[in-house]
C-alpha cells in the first residue's frame, strides 16, 4: 500500500490534523504520527487511510485516480478574461476615515473617464474571447457618472451572450434615474453598512442627516431591488468594534442573511490613520466572538445567517472547486481572468493593486488602455502566486485550502519573499483555518446546526470530519 504524503498541524491539546494535497483530512494523535513517520502503520491504519482516500495500491487504480481528480479540482486554472472592475470616476461624495482608494473630492476635475477613454474601454471589451462578462463598477462613487455606466452596460448586453453588473455605491445620493438603472434584473448593488447606525455614522457619514439619508436609501434599495440583489458589507476597526449581537440584529432587521466581516484594509488613506500590526490579535478575538454570537442567533432564528468568508473557507475545506473568491485561490493568477481599468486608463491585476499604486507606494500597473497589457509585467507578478512550491507552504496542513496574496505582501512589506509565517495573510488565515476545523470537529449541537446551514446540507454528519480510532 502507498500513502500519499501527509502534512500535519497540532489542533487542540492532544490531537493533530492531518491533510494531503487533495484536501482530504482527518484528526488523530501523536501515536499515529509516530507510526506514520517510522513506516510502522498498522492494518487498522491502512484500512482507515484507504477508506479516507489517502492510500492506493498501484498507479492508475481507482484510489489513485480519485486522489488525482480531487487534487486537479483544487487547482485554479485561469480562464479567458471575463471579469472587469471599472473605475469611471475617482470622485466621491463622502470622506470616509478608512478610504482605501484615496478618493478625490466630489467637485474635483480630471478624475473621470473622458469620451476617448470610454471608447477605449468598449474596444477592449469587444476584443475578448469569452461569451459572458461580469462588470463591477467601482470608484469613487460610480453613480456620479451614471452616463458612463449606462454606456458600458448597453454595450455589454449587445456584445455578450450573458452579462452581469455590480454597482459598488455608497447609496448616499441616488436619483430616480439611478434607481431605474439599478432596478434592471442583471444589475446588483454592493454597498457599505458598518454594522450599526452608530458605527456607520462615526466612520462614514459623520452627521445624522447624512446617516438618515443613507439608511433611507438602503431600505429603498432592498425594497425596489430585493434582498437577493443587495449586499451590505461592514468594515470594522479592530480597536473599536461594534457589539456582534447588535450587528447581527441590524442586518436581520433588513432581512440581510449574509455578513462579510472585513477589518479596515491596509490601503489608501487608511494606512496613514490606523495601526494594523497590533490590531490583528484584536481582530481574531472579535471575529471569534462574532461567529459565536452568530451560532447562538441561528439556534432560534426563523431565517439563519452566515458570515460569508467563513462559509467560503468551510466549503473550500470540504469540497474542491470553490475558486470564485479572488483573494483565496491557488494559484492566484494575476492579470489573467480579472482586469481593473482605472479612471485614468491604467490597467491593474486587482483592485488592491490599484489602491497601493494610487498612494505611490509601488507601481503595480500592468499597462494602459493606450498601450495594452504589458506581458512582461504580468509574468513578473505571476512568478510567485502559487503555494505548491513555496518553501514555507509546502509542509502546511492548510496548503490545499489556502493561497498566496502577493499584492498584500507588496503593499505591507514591499516584497513577496518574506517568510510566509511573518506575513499578515498567513497569520490571519492560519487562525481562520484553525477556527474552521475546531468548528468542524465540535460536538456542540448548536455549532453543528449552523455548520449544516453554512455548508448547505440538511443535517450535520460528524463523519464529514473524520478521525482515526
Amino acid at each position: 500500500m502507498n500513502v500519499w504524503p501527509l502534512q500535519f498541524r497540532k489542533i487542540g491539546e492532544n490531537d493533530l490534523l492531518f491533510s494531503d494535497d487533495s484536501g482530504s483530512f482527518f484528526r488523530s494523535d501523536d501515536l499515529f504520527l509516530d507510526r506514520y513517520i517510522q513506516g510502522a502503520l498498522t492494518h487498522e491504519d491502512a484500512e482507515f487511510l484507504a477508506y479516507n482516500g489517502q492510500a492506493f495500491e498501484t498507479d492508475g487504480d481507482f484510489a489513485f485516480s480519485g486522489f488525482a481528480s480531487r487534487w486537479a479540482k483544487r487547482i485554479n486554472t485561469a480562464g479567458d478574461l471575463s471579469y472587469f472592475i471599472l473605475v469611471p470616476t475617482l470622485r466621491c461624495n463622502l470622506m470616509c476615515d478608512y478610504c482605501q482608494v484615496s478618493r478625490a473630492a466630489e467637485n474635483a476635475s480630471g478624475f473621470d473617464w473622458d469620451r476617448d477613454t470610454l471608447e477605449q474601454v468598449i474596444n477592449l471589451l469587444d476584443k475578448q474571447k469569452a461569451n459572458q462578462v461580469k462588470v463591477e463598477f467601482q470608484g469613487g462613487e460610480p453613480l456620479l457618472r451614471l452616463d458612463l455606466l449606462d454606456a458600458i452596460r448597453n454595450f455589454c448586453r449587445s456584445r455578450f451572450e450573458a452579462a452581469e453588473f455590480v454597482v459598488c455605491t455608497n447609496l448616499q445620493t441616488v436619483s430616480e434615474e439611478a434607481w431605474q438603472f439599478l432596478e434592471a434584473p442583471d444589475t446588483h448593488v454592493s454597498t457599505s453598512f458598518d454594522g450599526t447606525s452608530k458605527f456607520h455614522l462615526k466612520q462614514r457619514t459623520k452627521t445624522t442627516t447624512v446617516q438618515r439619508q443613507f439608511e433611507a436609501n438602503l431600505d429603498v434599495a432592498l425594497t425596489r431591488l430585493g434582498v437577493d440583489r443587495v449586499s451590505a458589507l461592514p468594515t470594522i476597526d479592530p480597536s473599536d468594534c461594534p457589539d456582534p449581537a447588535a450587528v447581527i440584529h441590524a442586518f436581520a432587521a433588513r432581512s440581510l442573511t449574509s455578513i462579510y466581516l472585513r477589518r479596515i484594509n491596509y490601503q489608501g488613506f487608511a494606512r496613514k490613520k490606523y495601526g494594523f500590526d497590533s490590531a490583528l490579535v484584536d481582530w481574531r478575538q472579535y471575529y471569534r466572538r462574532f461567529i459565536a454570537a452568530l451560532i447562538e442567533y441561528n439556534t432560534t432564528a426563523d431565517v439563519p445567517m452566515e458570515e460569508y468568508y467563513l462559509t467560503h473557507i468551510l466549503r473550500r475545506i470540504l469540497q474542491s472547486g470553490h475558486n470564485n473568491h479572488v483573494d483565496l485561490r491557488n494559484p492566484n493568477w494575476l492579470g489573467k481572468d480579472l482586469l481593473v481599468i482605472d479612471f485614468n486608463g491604467q490597467l491593474y491585476p486587482t483592485d488592491e493593486a490599484r489602491m497601493v499604486s494610487r498612494i505611490g507606494k509601488i507601481d503595480l500597473s500592468i499597462g494602459s488602455l493606450e498601450d495594452g497589457i504589458d506581458a512582461n509585467r504580468v509574468a513578473t507578478l505571476n512568478s510567485n502566486v502559487s503555494n505548491f512550491d513555496d518553501p514555507d507552504c509546502v509542509h502546511c496542513a492548510y496548503k490545499a485550502y489556502c493561497g498566496l496574496d502577493p499584492i498584500d505582501d507588496l503593499s505591507r512589506y514591499g516584497r513577496v519573499d518574506l517568510p510566509r509565517h511573518q506575513t499578515d495573510h498567513c497569520k490571519s488565515h492560519l487562525d481562520l483555518f484553525d477556527y474552521a476545523f475546531s468548528l468542524l470537529y465540535s460536538a456542540d449541537p448548536t455549532v453543528q446546526k449552523s455548520l449544516a446551514i453554512w455548508i448547505g446540507v440538511p443535517n450535520y454528519n460528524p463523519k464529514i470530519a473524520p478521525r482515526t480510532l
